[in-house]
């Protein structure tokens, strides 16, 4: 049996050679591709009742699409005018069964591009975005990887979380869709996509992915919402996350913890 690695050495591995080639600057959107209907970064959004989110979120994401980049937002069933807005805004629109899994891969169904980021709604990403992506996964050094967290809230120990979430995923070479996680598309559809499950999608396709290849992890942010911790506290969120987390490593069923969650 092969010995675990050891957790004071990151799995992760730096998408630049050093700490001022990671500090933000001026980036240049690498060429699409050869085929000009094709784009060079697809952007899946996820989205369940999310109409107060999305129109910052679109606004925002208005400049990649001006570069180039597909919009698609995969609803999971709304009530809230959500697909109105997401069809106003003339992004790709598609309607699949509810669970983040479901819709992302739903999404990808439909999405053209070579390489796919996946974002939540109440996550923004840097205005340059789309060129650490591609840059990062153009070196063939990493198949896949993701971004650090900022998390925007009231609470003063957000701050904190975020540190800790940003050094365990360098550590562990794990990644949640808080990071917005990007990879290349025939990994993903190699890999079969995300698992069907209703929790803890994004850490089983981590898992799947670290066997591929370290993950691409960028020093500059995304920022997320709060709204989690602001509803359950943020020690309460933080130590239910260990546990489900714990919970999952040690074989419960996804289903059974997307009810304790809940």
């Amino acid at each position: 049996m092969r010995p675990a690695q050891s957790l004071s050495r990151p799995i992760c591995r730096p998408a630049c050679a050093s700490a001022s080639a990671c500090a933000p600057g001026p980036a240049r959107v690498p060429a699409a591709t050869a085929d000009p209907g094709e784009p060079a970064l697809s952007i899946v959004v996820p989205v369940l009742d999310e109409a107060t989110a999305l129109p910052g979120l679109l606004a925002q994401l208005r400049d990649f699409a001006a570069r180039g980049c597909e919009l698609v937002v995969v609803d999971g069933g709304s009530r809230d005018g959500s697909v109105a807005i997401a069809r106003a805004a003339g992004v790709t629109v598609v309607e699949a069964a509810s669970g983040r899994a479901a819709q992302m891969n739903a999404g990808v169904r439909v999405a053209r591009g070579r390489t796919l980021l996946f974002l939540h709604a109440d996550t923004r990403l840097p205005a340059d975005a789309d060129a650490l992506v591609l840059a990062a996964l153009a070196d063939g050094r990493h198949e896949w990887g993701r971004f650090d967290v900022r998390i925007e809230g009231r609470p003063a120990l957000l701050p904190v979380v975020a540190a800790l979430m940003n050094r365990r995923s360098r550590l562990t070479g794990i990644a949640t869709g808080d990071q917005a996680m990007f990879m290349r598309r025939s990994v993903f559809m190699a890999l079969g996509g995300f698992p069907d499950q209703p929790l803890m999608e994004d850490v089983e396709l981590s898992r799947r992915l670290r066997r591929r290849s370290a993950p691409a992890c960028l020093r500059a942010r995304v920022i997320t919402s709060g709204r989690r911790w602001e509803a359950r506290g943020p020690w309460r969120t933080v130590f239910l996350m260990w546990r489900l987390r714990l919970a999952y490593w040690l074989g419960v069923s996804p289903e059974r913890l997307a009810r304790a969650y809940r």
